[in-house]
């Protein structure tokens, strides 16, 4: 199972889960329908940001060169809107059979609430991921870069002859002089 699948099906359950609370204590309580709700989301929000803050700490650990690490981003992208269509998909369908839940129509709960969930969670999670790779980063020694002789990518880098000094220039050199003395 992909990493972001996980965390868009442990999201879109918890989501579901959230939304059938909601509407629990919102019926219980309907003069407090704005605290309830906002509280269900700071809640959520707090897991995605722990999930986030353990992936950014563990990626960081995995490896100390900033530009080899994962993409993160993405994956919690992928997530966030896996976990809000699904979220949404499900939603709706309880409150075919259950009325307590207040989930509007299909189509509204497809786009805008899946955006809404999908949005959450990728800028939380990503919060996260940044933080925790700035726990690791700033205990660890500065990550020497490595030469173009230990660059296992210079065959590819387009920038490798200007880095190489002596070794194309004296081709260079070479052909500068044989042109000067065939003129």
């Amino acid at each position: 199972m992909s990493k972001w699948l996980l965390r868009g099906l442990v999201f879109a359950a918890l989501m579901v889960i959230l939304r059938l609370l909601q509407g629990a204590l919102i019926n219980a309580a309907e003069t407090k329908a704005g605290l309830i709700s906002v509280v269900l989301v700071a809640i959520y929000g707090v897991l995605v940001f722990i999930w986030g803050l353990i992936d950014g700490r563990a990626d960081a650990r995995a490896n100390q060169d900033p530009d080899r690490r994962g993409d993160l981003a993405m994956t919690w992208l992928l997530a966030g809107l896996f976990a809000g269509l699904v979220s949404g998909a499900v939603a709706w369908l309880i409150h075919l059979f259950y009325d307590s839940l207040y989930v509007e129509g299909l189509i509204n709960e497809l786009t805008t609430f899946a955006a809404f969930t999908a949005l959450l969670v990728f800028l939380v999670a990503t919060l996260g991921v940044a933080i925790g790779r700035w726990l690791v980063d700033r205990k660890t020694p500065e990550f020497v870069r490595h030469t173009h002789q230990d660059d296992d990518r210079a065959d590819t880098d387009v920038f490798a002859a200007v880095r190489h000094p002596g070794g194309d220039d004296q081709a260079d050199n070479a052909d500068t002089t044989r042109r000067q003395e065939q003129a």
